[in-house]
């Protein structure tokens, strides 16, 4: 359905929702993101942080914790909102940030991630192939 919607027929408010964890281990200061590769929506787009896009049926937390789960192998306990943003490369995706920790499960990359590091937060800048909005990147500093 996205790659046959008409977008140019749409002047304000309809986006497509992303649910993201920024996933914080507060025993060692790092965070967890996942390497995709060919994604279909984002060419440039290699590194990221895991989720997904979320149903209609239950909260948006609540798929976070899914997809995540899905894509890590994790799971997670959901701390707090951190930021929303749109893309530049991307104006229609709307994407909604959330500090999780790590609460169980078997680390694991699976559906679109190849790949999971562990890395330093202010590290996110070295990996990232898209644009990270500075409010990200500040609240990124506050976690080393």
């Amino acid at each position: 359905m996205i790659n046959t919607v008409n977008w140019s027929q749409f002047n304000k408010g309809v986006f497509l929702v992303n649910v993201l964890g920024i996933i914080y281990q507060p025993t060692t200061n790092l965070i967890l993101i996942g390497r995709r590769e060919n994604d279909p929506y984002i060419k440039e787009l290699s590194w990221s942080f895991p989720g997904g896009r979320a149903d209609y049926g239950e909260d948006l937390e609540y798929y976070l914790g899914l997809e995540i789960k899905k894509k890590t192998g994790l799971e997670v306990a959901i701390k707090d909102l951190v930021f929303a943003k749109t893309y530049p490369e991307k104006r229609e995706f709307l994407s909604i940030y959330y500090h999780c920790e790590p609460t169980g499960g078997q680390e694991q990359a699976g559906d679109n991630l190849v790949e999971l590091k562990w890395i330093k937060p202010t590290e996110v800048g070295s990996y990232f192939t898209t644009s990270i909005h500075p409010k990200i990147l500040d609240y990124l500093k506050t976690l080393e």
